[in-house]
């Protein structure tokens, strides 16, 4: 009988996960310890899909807060949590997520934010704007450290916040976290939600882009093969590949390590369609691979197939996901993806199909990133001025409230 691929196997019962390749078996059910002197593992944000390891520096600062109350009580009585559907999550994790929300009229909430002292946007602004120049200036000596070349990236998501646990998860709950302190490590249940209409970054393209005065970047065409590495268990090799032209393989053409988050504010956009995450995470390009480990990754990569119908849009024959005892295929993500720019910002709408070896999962969906690429720059330059990143955030903040966070379409 031919071999059928896991991610290919077809079950009467659709909920039933897809077993593992017992190749792949021993060496993701291992109870490792993934601490390292400078990073450590956290909770990762669940979803359908498990994804690469997320991540945090040592010093990394994160918190949630709402934007939307004029008073002292960042969570004051007419907030309350609401379900709402959203099928990728429910099938993942049996209930529906729960989002705050107000329970004034919109009307009575449009006069709450034309009352309030400062507008939302620079509300925000000067809310982070604390904790940005703390995490750049602890990126910055980090990179001075290191002595290896690094890619910082300052970046935007729109999304939705979800919140998790049922009848647990209470408004007690949502206000102690929105006033903890930054490094408290609270244990709040919740997950940014990347996924949004097709038709919203449609009218993003359309709309927007010509509106705010972004010229047109690049279009490309992405596969990412996620490799686990046996002697470094805390990190995933993430090759960035293209298919060739002449015969249709797959070609890498950068390696790095899984990105270490140092900053993420979670903000729900009580007043908007879309809450906001703003993250600063810094990746490694390896650039010191000897000649075993080329080898090794690159009969990896020469040996996928690609296969439009698979989940990720890549397959492996028998035996040929992994190499040797060492590297191991986890991962693949096929994304294609326009790009928008001005002359301090880039804007990414993607399209990602993603599956996991190691979960059996996988799923699809269009996302929206805004880089703040000068500011990125001036950090992998060494040359950060207080005063002119202050007010470059300020304007990028208010560009994306004034454009990013309105979409008139259900998410799921």
């Amino acid at each position: 009988m031919a071999y059928v691929p896991p991610h290919k196997r077809h079950f009467k019962d659709a909920d039933r996960p897809t077993p593992v390749p017992d190749s792949l078996v021993p060496q993701f059910r291992k109870n490792v310890n993934l601490r390292s002197p400078s990073t450590f593992q956290r909770g990762k944000d669940r979803s359908s899909f498990q994804g690469p390891k997320i991540v945090y520096a040592s010093s990394c600062i994160s918190r949630w807060w709402p934007v939307g109350s004029t008073d002292n009580d960042p969570i004051p009585e007419s907030f309350h949590l609401e379900c709402i559907p959203c099928e990728p999550v429910e099938r993942e994790r049996g209930e529906k997520p729960l989002v705050l929300v107000d329970r004034k009229l919109p009307t009575e909430a449009n006069k709450v934010m034309e009352s309030s002292e400062s507008s939302p946007w620079l509300f925000i602004a000067e809310k982070v704007q604390p904790d940005l120049l703390a995490t750049l200036q602890n990126v910055k000596i980090e990179l001075e450290s290191q002595g290896e070349e690094f890619k910082p990236s300052f970046v935007a998501r729109f999304g939705k916040i979800f919140f998790h646990g049922g009848s647990s998860m209470s408004l007690d709950i949502i206000r102690n976290a929105a006033i903890a302190e930054a490094n408290s490590r609270n244990k709040l249940n919740k997950s940014f939600y990347t996924h949004v209409p097709s038709v919203y970054l449609e009218e993003i393209e359309d709309l927007i882009v010509p509106r705010i005065g972004f010229d047109f970047n690049s279009e490309k065409e992405q596969y990412h093969v996620k490799i686990f590495d046996k002697s470094q268990p805390d990190v995933t090799i993430s090759c960035k590949c293209t298919i060739t032209e002449d015969h249709g393989k797959l070609e890498m053409y950068k390696a790095e390590l899984n990105q270490v988050r140092h900053l993420v504010e979670d903000i729900s956009c009580l007043y908007k369609d879309l809450d906001l995450r703003l993250m600063l995470w810094n990746k490694r390009i390896l650039m010191d691979l000897d000649d075993a480990e080329k080898v090794a990754i690159g009969k990896l990569i020469e040996a996928a197939v690609v296969a439009p119908d698979a989940k990720g849009g890549l397959r492996w024959p028998l035996g040929k996901e992994s190499a040797g005892d060492r590297f191991s295929v986890i991962g693949v993500w096929h994304t294609k993806y326009r790009a928008f720019k001005n002359p301090s910002m880039k804007l990414k709408l993607r399209h990602a199909d993603r599956f996991d070896f190691r979960s059996s999962k996988g799923e699809v969906s269009n996302e929206a990133t805004l880089k703040m690429t000068t500011i990125s720059r001036w950090l992998r330059d060494g040359v950060v001025d207080t005063g002119r990143v202050i007010k470059m955030f300020q304007e990028a903040v208010k560009l994306i409230w004034d454009n990013f966070l309105d979409c008139n379409h259900k998410l799921a």
